[in-house]
């Protein structure tokens, strides 16, 4: 993949993983044995919980079908891969926002229902001192939730925990 053509977006817009895309018959999964889908998905894992906040998504999206993987599933590792190519020289940098006062800057979302598998959402938060990311996560809430409302909330109280550690 080191000479791939670079892509824009960490994950095909619009792209729902799931179960149903895993393999369907025998020669579906002897075919998915050979492929490195695991230590992939592992080296990308590192990169986002390291150096990488926009990739966090789609890392553990793809993280949560490790076990039984289907084309599609490495389609999509491929297709995160040419978006790597193309922002390799992406960096964090720290330095003043000097469009505000505060200390922390916080943004939190989640996606209600997000995951078709089991219905729960996906709660994720980035904070920054200034420009730079310091702290960010995107993982899959422990309750499912009854409204986009209550998703959103909780994905704030995660972020707001991680301020109080902070």
């Amino acid at each position: 993949m080191e000479s791939c053509k670079p892509i824009s977006t960490p994950m095909e817009l619009g792209l729902q993983l799931s179960k149903d895309m895993s393999p369907k018959n025998n020669e579906e999964g002897t075919s998915m044995r050979n492929i490195p889908y695991l230590k992939a998905v592992g080296s990308i894992m590192y990169l986002a919980t390291t150096t990488r906040p926009d990739i966090s998504y789609t890392a553990g999206m793809l993280a949560r079908f490790g076990l039984n993987p289907g084309p599609g599933h490495w389609t999509a590792v491929k297709h995160l891969l040419h978006y790597l190519q193309g922002t390799m020289n992406y960096t964090l940098t720290y330095s003043l926002d000097k469009s505000s006062s505060k200390i922390f800057t916080t943004f939190s979302d989640a996606d209600h229902g997000g995951c078709k598998d089991s219905g729960q959402s996906t709660g994720r938060y980035i904070i920054k001192i200034g420009t730079g990311a310091i702290s960010w996560s995107s993982k899959i809430q422990g309750i499912v939730t009854l409204s986009s409302t209550e998703a959103e909330y909780s994905a704030a109280v995660e972020a707001g925990k991680e301020i109080c550690w902070m």
